[in-house]
């Protein structure tokens, strides 16, 4: 345990092993073939599960492989540097970490990071790929279950693994109600359970009730701010952090995002997002064709500059601004380099109210038919978002993952008036504003899939021109 040291944490936790919290030490003793935890985000469930596999491996009548199916490589790797920690913390001999490439037919692979025992039994951890999972035997883990693309696939694949031993270990928060990571909750705790899953549940309420805030305050630098806070302070804290409430509860508080009215739905979006080890950005000046979109705010929303950079007709994020409560003068500053670039093909402004002026100044500057204003009627928005909605459907975007930008998509919803017409909208929040990411990316998008247009009139011959 860490040296002892005044914090402000008024709950004193009760550690097994000398280093786990009671929800933790209840997670690592259950052995059932089966097991799940929905939890709240950064509570330590990962780093228990490592010490679980590792004590489980290095068992002499331990005869199977334990493969570890994360997030992405950088996730991949994390959890087998903590499994070789506590085979030193164990005293127990295991190989250095190595890494091992596994083919799938001429274009696909997965790199493997891999750790031995003294058994000659191996703990491979991978991103997750469910086609790594076929033909394996033994243990499993399926870390942050519900953001895999096809969970289900990759359930289906790794279950029949454990068929001659071991143990599937599902570990995830939520990520919105029809994911199948959250039928699987409600199957288990509502339904009939043919499964035997044996459930779990942590929220970050849970976690600080049983003293996760001490050893946390030991754990961070004695400067660090959370240092001042006693366990409701946290709370606040964490909540005050997260881009909206619902995000807040989906992430926190194990409470599953509605999905129903959403236009853009976790499963849309988790498609296309960049993994956590993809650098997505990089200088505009050597990307291809750029199409940028730009929603004007000023006061109350932000004015959203989006760069899409488009690609074989795919269409990659590249760069993304946020401006708020900024001058017009100092918004121009940063925008008009980009608008500027050679390789800048089309720009799309928000030209309604307040927009327009700044779309004029911007045709004035870069030509009319670089920069485009576009009216923000419910027709044009409905048609901008329909066609965006549909590139996610395809998978013709690739996005950040970023939490305000997912949050942001998350709020459009669609609604249909009492006189039959659809409006799309946004709740106002301080936080986010009013959609205006996805404005923004709507209209670079609407920028870049319009057709090519020729600007040369050709000039009518009149018949009855004559010739001397």
């Amino acid at each position: 345990m860490e040296s002892e040291r005044t914090v402000k944490a008024k709950v004193k936790p009760v550690l097994h092993a000398g280093r786990f919290l009671p929800y933790q030490w209840a997670w690592i003793n259950d052995r059932s073939k089966i097991k799940l935890v929905e939890k709240s985000r950064q509570i330590g469930f990962s780093w228990a599960t490592a010490y679980d596999v590792v004590r489980q491996q290095c068992r002499k009548k331990t005869h199977l492989d334990a493969w570890v199916s994360s997030r992405d490589e950088i996730q991949a790797r994390l959890f087998l540097q903590d499994c070789k920690k506590f085979s030193g913390l164990l005293d127990i001999v295991a190989g250095e970490i190595g890494e091992k490439i596994y083919r799938f037919g001429e274009e696909r692979s997965v790199t493997a990071f891999e750790m031995s025992f003294a058994n000659n039994t191996v703990i491979h951890s991978m991103s997750s790929n469910p086609d790594a999972q076929a033909g394996k035997r033994g243990t499993r883990v399926l870390d942050e279950f519900a953001l895999h693309q096809n969970p289900q696939v990759l359930y289906t694949i790794a279950l029949p693994g454990i068929t001659w031993g071991g143990q599937v270990a599902i570990i995830s928060t939520h990520r919105g109600a029809h994911n199948f990571f959250n039928r699987l909750v409600q199957e288990a705790r509502y339904g009939k359970n043919k499964k035997n899953i044996s459930l779990h549940r942590v929220t970050l309420q849970d976690a600080l009730k049983q003293g996760f805030l001490n050893l946390l305050q030991r754990k961070l630098p004695e400067d660090d701010p959370v240092q001042d806070m006693d366990e409701d302070a946290y709370f606040d804290h964490i909540k005050s952090q997260c881009a909206d409430e619902e995000s807040f509860l989906q992430e926190y508080m194990c409470e599953p995002a509605d999905e129903s009215s959403a236009f853009i739905t976790s499963d849309l979006y988790d498609g296309v997002t960049y993994s956590l080890s993809e650098k997505w950005q990089k200088p505009l000046s050597e990307c291809g064709d750029l199409y940028v979109g730009i929603d004007v705010g000023h006061k109350h929303d932000r004015t959203t500059m989006w760069v899409w950079e488009k690609l074989g007709g795919i269409f990659f994020q590249r760069d993304l601004k946020v401006f708020h409560n900024m001058r017009f003068s100092a918004q121009e500053a940063e925008i008009w380099p980009v608008l500027a670039l050679p390789n800048m093909r089309r720009a799309c402004f928000d030209r309604t109210g307040i927009g327009a002026q700044f779309a004029e100044r911007a045709q004035e500057r870069f030509g009319e038919y670089r920069i485009e204003g576009v009216y923000f009627t419910p027709a044009v928005k409905a048609d901008m978002a329909y066609k965006l909605r549909a590139a996610f459907e395809d998978r013709n975007v690739r996005i950040a993952d970023d939490p305000e930008t997912r949050a942001d998509f998350r709020s459009i919803k669609k609604e249909v008036t009492s006189s039959g017409a659809v409006r799309f909208d946004a709740e106002r929040t301080e936080a986010l504003g009013h959609g205006d990411r996805f404005w923004g990316a709507a209209l670079g998008h609407y920028a870049g899939a319009k057709p090519n247009i020729s600007y040369f009139v050709p000039i009518e011959r009149r018949s009855d021109r004559r010739f001397f």
